[in-house]
């Protein structure tokens, strides 16, 4: 086969699949592409490798009891034995309360998520970006590790309802750390797309890890407490992701968030953050180009969640937004926070004394309900004077909502997309956020982590 399906070729691959249920609703979820990656440290390519693959999920029920079974086996008799089984199973499976009934067909917004460039993104392609990295690395002495990954394919929903629906994708992601001989400084830069061509080319991610490493050789220590910080896009993506996706209504009327109303009911309408924050999501936005369907095939429109910093919307599934009497709102794979015009070099020449941040780690809850959470700084921490970064200092240990961060906001910069996944591959959301200047961010100790 082709190294994904075609529109026909996936609807074609539904009809057979379907065409062997004998349960009272079938859905299959059809997923094909490929999946390259290299890999690099020490300043080498240490793996480089492409897989080729086509699978298929079917999700058989009757009445309230429904299973799944998967296979890549694609020929008459694979999908027939995947149907049979998922059938034993759902005539096995606890009957679920809140399963609903299978979508009707629909009509979809195709969403132009395919790259050309992005599906050439081949080894020897992947080759020459790990060399401008590394060979900017030896060259200043340094050391570089890193992963650049794509994937390109099409996924498809279709069932027994008439439904069908196909999105064809493509995501390129490009990570790396540069560290001195010694270990004892380091950078970090990061760019993702659905279009190779828009990310940030090889040679300015290298110029960016390079500078960070040589300036953290020597860190001073700080003590902790409540700083002015000016956060990097990829820091402010890291936390503004936790609130982004805690935008859930059922959590919210269960009275388990953040956005749970005092004495029940959520906190739609009231103003949670900084009046200049606006958080939305949209398939068709070029910097997002996300699925137009969720996973059962219900459509995806353009939501502003937070709009001048009220409380717009909150994501309900089918069955939440069917008890609560409103229609369903699913949160599309990707979202934007808006910003304003300024550069990051622009942002820190207005901070009198503070911290530039260039990425969190290791991100943890601590509460719920205040979006309280803990993590650690990594890979390049800058004192700010006058406007100007005088040196690195020791990472920090945070302790730090998103709510509070946003209601201390001072001023926000060009939105950019980032790289929003801590491991640094195609997994994270499609995350487009400025850089933040937020004041009194909380530094609860110092870390002596690089």
């Amino acid at each position: 086969m082709a190294e994904w399906l075609s529109r026909a070729e996936a609807r074609q691959l539904a009809e057979r699949t379907l065409g062997f249920s004998k349960s009272d609703g079938c859905q299959v979820t059809i997923s094909s592409g490929v999946n390259g990656n290299t890999r690099y440290a020490r300043n080498e390519v240490t793996t480089a490798g492409d897989t080729v693959n086509a699978g298929v999920t079917v999700t058989s029920r009757f009445g309230k009891r429904a299973a799944s079974v998967s296979t890549n086996l694609l020929d008459d008799a694979g999908l027939r034995r995947a149907v049979e089984a998922s059938e034993r199973l759902a005539r096995l499976a606890p009957e679920n309360p809140e399963l609903m009934p299978l979508l009707p067909a629909h009509v979809y917004t195709a969403v132009p998520a395919f790259s050309g460039a992005t599906a050439d993104l081949d080894a020897a392609r992947r080759a020459a970006a790990v060399q401008a990295v590394t060979g900017a690395a030896d060259r200043a002495g340094l050391v570089a590790a890193g992963l650049v990954h794509r994937v390109a394919g099409a996924g498809a929903v279709a069932n027994s309802a008439g439904l069908f629906a196909y999105h064809a994708s493509t995501t390129a992601v490009h990570t790396l750390t540069v560290r001195t001989a010694d270990g004892k400084g380091s950078g970090w830069a990061g760019t993702a797309h659905n279009d190779w061509g828009r990310a940030t080319g090889a040679a300015a991610l290298a110029e960016r890890a390079v500078r960070k490493a040589q300036g953290t050789r020597e860190p001073a220590t700080l003590e902790p407490g409540k700083y002015t910080v000016v956060l990097e896009p990829t820091a402010a993506g890291n936390l503004l992701g936790l609130l982004a996706f805690a935008l859930n209504a059922r959590a919210a009327d269960e009275g388990r968030s953040f956005f749970s109303k005092r004495g029940g009911g959520n906190r739609i309408g009231e103003t949670v953050v900084d009046p200049r924050v606006t958080l939305a999501s949209d398939p068709q936005d070029p910097d997002l180009l996300t699925s137009p369907y969720t996973g059962e095939g219900l459509p995806v429109a353009r939501t502003v969640w937070i709009e001048n910093g009220i409380l717009k919307h909150l994501a309900y599934d089918r069955f939440w937004a069917e008890k609560q009497g409103v229609a369903p709102t699913p949160f599309a794979g990707g979202f934007r926070v808006m910003g304003g015009t300024a550069t990051l070099d622009e942002l820190v020449a207005g901070v009198d004394r503070g911290l530039l941040v260039t990425r969190f780690w290791y991100i943890r809850p601590v509460d719920q309900r205040t979006l309280l959470y803990t993590g650690i700084t990594r890979d390049g921490v800058f004192l700010i004077e006058r406007g100007k970064v005088t040196g690195a200092v020791r990472n920090f240990r945070f302790n730090e909502s998103p709510v509070v961060m946003l209601n201390n906001l001072v001023a926000l910069g060009r939105p950019e997309r980032i790289s929003a996944s801590e491991s640094g591959d195609v997994g994270g959301a499609a995350v487009v956020v400025p850089p933040l200047v937020v004041r009194d961010f909380s530094f609860t100790s110092v870390s002596e982590a690089v």
